[in-house]
């Protein structure tokens, strides 16, 4: 039983990193195109991409990828292992229910916060440095990297220079993720009862994962705008969060909360089949069961 607790937060590592590389890019384009401020915006997605596309794959889609991929095995450890064990620990000998998988998502998005929080502050401000324009590469210094940008953000605000954005990022993770794992859960059960169902149960991972990631990526849209317009802040523009939504809506509409929605959904299916595909598979490996 104790390995077995140990082997939620293993597995979690594994799926949540093989997830973020094959993300990564769609993240930085949706990031590029929710904190745009400049006076020539891009016009489209694919304005965006090839705009990326220039600057190299360090300096483009893969740029703010060092930090992330050194850290987000722990932040989807941290996820997948409390999730794991507090649904391990409210069900006992008892069934398991919806209410049960609500709250124990829930739980896991509030602890992994302290651990993510730092992480995407840092991912989302040299992301959000990509140059749209010569005017840009001028108008802000531009961080060599996670060090350089971490070094700058401590001198600036110190520990809490990390933690900027935490608010919206709560509004974002901790129903989200609750919903997240209970459309997972849902939707795995009924395709294991469905035609195309293998004994191996990967087929309902990789789908149950893609499906519950793109939806509940939807309904999270608008609160991530909010945070990455906050945490790529350099000027103090924003004094928290409801004054950010107050002036997104002033600039842009309802429709601002949904800048890069469409990258953002498209993304979260992929990222979320191999991250469930890797979890549940390596979970079944290393507790010795049908991952079925």
């Amino acid at each position: 039983m104790e390995n077995q607790a140990i082997n939620d937060y293993i597995a979690g590592a594994f799926g949540g990193t093989c997830g973020l590389i094959i993300g990564h890019p769609f993240d930085t384009t949706k990031v590029q195109l929710q904190t745009s401020q400049t006076s020539t915006p891009y016009k489209n997605t694919w304005e965006a991409i090839k705009n990326i596309n220039n600057q190299g794959m360090s300096h483009g889609f893969f740029r703010g990828l060092a930090f992330p991929a050194v850290s987000y095995g722990v932040v989807n450890s941290v996820f997948f292992g409390t999730y794991g064990n507090t649904l391990k620990l409210i069900k006992r000998d008892g069934d398991q229910t919806h209410a049960m998988v609500l709250f124990s998502g829930m739980f896991a998005g509030v602890v992994q916060l302290s651990v993510v929080l730092p992480v995407e502050r840092v991912k989302v401000v040299l992301q959000s440095q990509i140059p749209h324009s010569p005017a840009d590469a001028l108008r802000s210094k531009q961080f060599r990297g996670p060090v350089d940008c971490s070094r700058h953000l401590f001198k600036e605000g110190g520990i809490k220079a990390f933690y900027r954005g935490g608010v919206a990022m709560t509004y974002r993770d901790v129903p989200t993720y609750g919903i997240y794992m209970f459309v997972y859960e849902y939707l795995k059960e009924r395709i294991q009862k469905s035609s195309i169902a293998d004994k191996d149960g990967m087929v309902s991972s990789t789908l149950a994962g893609g499906l519950a990631g793109s939806s509940c990526w939807f309904c999270a849209h608008p609160a991530d705008v909010v945070k990455s317009l906050i945490q790529a802040d350099s000027k103090a523009q924003y004094s928290g969060t409801m004054d950010c939504i107050r002036q997104l809506y002033a600039s842009r509409g309802v429709g601002g909360f949904f800048t890069g929605v469409g990258v953002n959904v498209f993304r979260a299916f992929p990222v979320n089949a191999v991250t469930f595909l890797i979890y549940s598979q390596t979970l079944a490996y290393l507790n010795g069961t049908n991952a079925s």
